[in-house]
């Protein structure tokens, strides 16, 4: 399937990330106010199907998932098998980080990054037992400026040989540096054309240091795809509550909407983003998300928010020091 579709629906636009609901720890806070108490398998593939199902029934066509978010890729297999008319759901998945928590919310390690070729090799493997042809978009897991996915050639070669087979190529990017990142891998050709065809950041009211480098990503023809639009939750009325977000609390009490629909509504209002995720842990969650597709911000309104930006290395600090629960 296409990542871009002409025509898109306002819904078309947003896609559910499953990172937050694929196992049972994540860094996202409230996770003991928004999943239930028993977090086995069973009941945490159930409660992802039916967040899938939600999504879906509200025209969200674009499914991320990656090989460390615990049973992710194996939850979206099920509901994808279980639902054989649903075939225009985009699906992304990532590769680079192994799970380890052993599906443990107190594990020492979550999970452990590796971007080297041997560890691609095992981990499309992986993916494709559980996704086969459904795959559309596989991409190096959270690259930075340093990671071997930028500068390694038979790593290219290989992921070339995947674009062949109509999968297209993608990286996520995280840390302070994610525009040097981006930039890098624009700059990557096998055989003369572009390698990376999409680009997944982190960009948000509070860290949007790398927009214009997404800006270019997309005028060379990338699709781009906007990850923790809602600050891993700081956004959420939950949370948005102290003096740094009171601009986001204003012009939500004026459009009649909640934060996160604002928060979500001026992502989506950047020309070059082309989805921008939820990463919705309940249906109320995700049904309050996209509520930013009735949202329109005036340039005013925008201006006025851009008073939550932190500095990129102050808001990747607060990023490092939230608990996995």
């Amino acid at each position: 399937m296409p990542l871009k579709r002409p025509n898109a629906s306002p819904a078309e636009r947003f896609g559910l990330g499953l990172a937050a609901i694929g196992r049972p720890g994540y860094i996202t806070p409230g996770r003991d106010l928004d999943l239930p108490a028993d977090r086995s398998v069973d009941v945490m593939r159930a409660h992802a199907h039916r967040l899938l199902d939600a999504a879906y029934a509200r025209g969200v066509r674009y499914l991320d998932v990656a090989r460390s978010y615990g049973r992710a890729e194996e939850f979206l297999a099920g509901w994808l098998r279980a639902r054989p008319d649903v075939r225009d759901v985009v699906i992304g998945s990532k590769w680079g980080y192994s799970y380890t928590a052993g599906w443990r919310t107190d594990a020492a390690t979550h999970e452990v990054k590796d971007h080297s070729l041997a560890t691609y090799e095992r981990q499309l493997s992986e993916t494709r037992a559980l996704l086969g042809t459904r795959l559309d978009l596989y991409q190096v897991h959270s690259v930075t400026p340093g990671s071997p996915a930028l500068t390694d050639p038979g790593l290219h070669e290989s992921l070339a040989v995947l674009a062949t087979e109509g999968v297209t190529i993608g990286l996520s990017t995280s840390g302070p540096d994610q525009a040097e990142a981006v930039r890098a891998a624009l700059e990557i050709t096998v055989g003369g054309e572009a390698l990376f065809t999409s680009v997944q950041a982190t960009y948000n009211l509070m860290e949007p240091s790398v927009g214009p480098a997404l800006a270019e990503a997309h005028a060379a023809g990338c699709t781009v795809i906007v990850k923790e639009a809602m600050a891993n939750g700081r956004l959420a009325d939950r949370y948005a509550t102290g003096p740094e977000t009171t601009a986001l609390r204003e012009v939500a009490q004026l459009a009649g909407v909640p934060c996160d629909a604002v928060a979500l509504a001026a992502v989506a209002a950047q020309p070059w983003a082309d989805i921008v995720l939820s990463g919705a842990a309940t249906v109320e969650q995700l049904t309050s998300n996209l509520s930013a597709t009735r949202v329109s911000l005036v340039p005013d309104q925008l201006e006025r928010l851009t008073a939550l930006a932190e500095p990129a290395e102050a808001y990747w600090a607060h990023r490092a020091r939230l608990a996995w629960t």
